[in-house]
């Protein structure tokens, strides 16, 4: 006799700007069935959220009152439906009970809420990290300073679950649009795959750490150096990616007491360059999976709303 196999208990979704990730899992925690693309919110509101999302749940075989959680951008002003924000100071759980029920579907869909910081000075908001926040941390006891990469990066500093403030760095875009579209696209085209054990990113990290006000002569060097001394593309975009990264790590942490530990949210190339970089300045950062966290925050969110 063969057992049968669990039936999914609810969908989870990261829906980001320009990707989609769904989870069927069963009441039990069990990943049964798994989807990816490139149909973020950017595609999503032109050809429609609700024939995206049952597209992939339909090729998965889920049924049509299968209940989903959804975190990222389908909850922003511009998605499917506006979740809004919940306003720091504020304990990661209460995401959970903020979550907004898209109205018209057949089945029960929520989309969790992002996390605001209005303060007058320094005015930043978050969406989608709010819930690899509560799959990483939940409501774990003590001081917790965060760093999650990306497009746009997250420090997060988390005093027993409840988020106390955060800054977003537009490292990730920053080096994109130099990399692509500035005077520095010459001198890194065609550059070679490199990781954090290269020479010219580690001396990067170092420069840009103890000159952060000399950013954008620093950013130069990389054509400079290149017609001056023939650094070959590689080295330039290594040595790019590390001045970027550095004046992140320096501006988070110029307002961090020495000493604090530092959690690295990440997956893939990003937690090896970050990871590398962190270490490189003087840090031992703790690398917590960021898919396998955003999938446990989705998680804790379902089971919360469908205990059953």
């Amino acid at each position: 006799m063969t057992l049968s196999s669990p039936s999914p208990a609810y969908a989870a979704v990261d829906w980001g700007t320009t990707s989609f990730r769904l989870w069927l899992i069963a009441g039990t925690g069990e990943i049964l069935g798994e989807r990816r693309s490139q149909e973020g919110m950017t595609t999503a509101a032109k050809s429609g959220f609700a024939p995206i999302l049952n597209a992939h749940l339909s090729a998965l075989g889920a049924g049509a009152d299968l209940p989903v959680m959804i975190c990222g951008m389908a909850g922003a002003r511009q998605g499917w439906v506006e979740a809004g924000y919940l306003d720091v100071p504020a304990a990661l759980g209460n995401c959970i009970g903020q979550a907004v029920r898209v109205p018209g579907e057949g089945r029960d869909v929520r989309i969790l809420p992002g996390l605001a910081q209005r303060d007058a000075d320094r005015p930043d908001v978050m969406r989608g990290e709010e819930t690899q926040l509560l799959g990483a941390l939940g409501d774990a006891q003590g001081s917790h300073l965060v760093c999650m990469p990306g497009t746009h990066s997250k420090w997060v500093r988390v005093e027993d679950g409840r988020v106390t403030g955060f800054s977003t760095f537009m490292s990730g875009e920053l080096f994109d649009v130099l990399s692509k579209q500035s005077i520095l696209s010459h001198a890194v085209a065609d550059a070679a795959p490199f990781d954090g054990t290269h020479e010219a990113f580690r001396t990067a990290i170092a420069e840009a750490a103890a000159h952060p006000a000399l950013a954008t002569n620093l950013f130069f060097t990389v054509r400079s150096g290149q017609l001056l001394h023939g650094y070959d593309a590689t080295r330039s975009k290594a040595r790019l990616s590390g001045l970027t990264i550095g004046l992140e790590i320096a501006g988070a942490l110029a307002s961090t007491a020495p000493g604090t530990k530092v959690s690295l949210v990440a997956s893939g190339p990003l937690a090896a360059l970050y990871g590398a970089a962190l270490q490189a300045a003087g840090l031992s950062p703790t690398l917590i999976d960021a898919d396998l966290a955003v999938r446990d925050g989705l998680a804790l969110a379902a089971r919360t709303v469908w205990p059953a």
